[in-house]
């Protein structure tokens, strides 16, 4: 994938999973209480659980001793018992019991960690901190105030690196294309398109924002989900973190994006949608089906590419159509360097206006 300036612009940061930050886990309802459940989140094997006071944990998911996988043994909702030997462990992840170890031997219980992991549970959604960072942790990736208003989740497997997601998720020029419908877009609905983009910048927050505006004359989907006309926000933000929010002032639709390396070669794309709409509820197995649809769309788009990459073809990223993946590859060479050189990173991108047709 090449880039603006090949000098500066280099693809030597493609496929990199980047640390100390917080990456979409699971949604609520995928941990019942007194339940473990197995993820792997950037090579990483974490054990996600809720405990019988309903508060979510993780550990990660080997066992100290042997390596087993903790998540394959018992949890009582408050110790997970290891199904090779029977250790135990508390939910910050000190090691309660040592069943084989006489009282004289070494070690002792008391003398065995395994890691914790910081996790954070809001608007139905668990996430985890993965890194070597444990205080002044950045906010949590939250929706706008509708985000009570949880309508559904749904997740879908992509077989590539987190850059190959993440750029054929936000490509702006797609859509006629892989999300072709007569319902709601066409081909022919193609037209030429202009919006302000601006940086953010706050603590644990680096990206960019489309400003809001009406919401375009082909995108359909949402003037029958919310009726009227209604205005639309995108934000982007490092590591892999989109917010869409369609308001017509009355209703709301929220779409959370958040794209979770699994490792170097898998991607765990996870899609979570809030709304108010009049009959939001009845219209939940309609909008499930879409969701899914568009997802496995972005898919097999995605896994087109991947199967012409493997080829190693001379790529292009053009103006402006592709401006926003420059943008990340831009924002994540500073998040490595700045990672790299123990400072605090710097945002280059400047407002402007893109133009492109879509």
């Amino acid at each position: 994938m090449n880039s603006e300036n090949p000098a500066t612009d280099h693809v030597t940061v493609d496929g990199v999973m980047l640390r100390n930050a917080w990456y979409y886990a699971a949604p609520s309802h995928g941990v019942a209480a007194k339940r473990t459940i197995h993820k792997t989140l950037l090579g990483e094997p974490v054990l996600i659980g809720r405990d019988a006071e309903g508060r979510v944990f993780a550990l990660r998911d080997t066992c100290p001793h042997r390596g087993t996988l903790l998540s394959r043994g018992a949890f009582d909702g408050r110790e997970v018992e290891c199904p090779y030997h029977g250790w135990r462990f508390a939910t910050d992840g000190q090691c309660t019991a040592i069943p084989s170890q006489a009282e004289h031997q070494r070690p002792q219980a008391a003398d065995i960690r395994t890691q914790a992991y910081p996790v954070r549970e809001t608007q139905g959604n668990i996430w985890v901190f993965v890194g070597d960072k444990t205080e002044a942790l950045p906010p949590v990736p939250e929706v706008p105030a509708i985000g009570q208003h949880f309508g559904l989740h749904a997740s879908m497997i992509f077989e590539c690196n987190i850059d190959l997601a993440v750029s054929g998720l936000m490509d702006p020029a797609h859509g006629a294309f892989v999300h072709r419908s007569a319902i709601w877009r066409t081909a022919k609905s193609i037209h030429e398109k202009s919006k302000a983009f601006s940086p953010v910048s706050a603590p644990g927050r680096l990206g960019w924002k489309m400003d809001r505006h009406p919401a375009s004359s082909n995108s359909r989907a949402y003037r029958l989900f919310l009726g009227g006309a209604p205005e639309t926000e995108i934000t982007y933000t490092l590591p892999s973190v989109r917010i869409e929010h369609a308001t017509t002032g009355r209703y709301d639709y929220c779409g959370l994006t958040a794209c979770t390396p699994i490792n170097a070669t898998r991607t765990e794309v996870h899609h979570v949608m809030y709304w108010i709409v009049p009959g939001g509820a009845l219209l939940k197995p309609l909008v499930r089906w879409a969701a899914w649809r568009f997802l496995d769309q972005d898919r097999r788009a995605v896994m087109n590419m991947e199967e012409g990459l493997k080829f190693n073809p001379a790529t292009m990223l053009i103006k402006d159509a592709d401006m926003q993946t420059r943008w990340y590859l831009r924002l994540k060479r500073e998040w490595l360097a700045a990672a790299a050189e123990g400072r605090m990173p710097h945002n280059p991108i400047a407002p402007t206006t893109l133009t492109w047709r879509s």
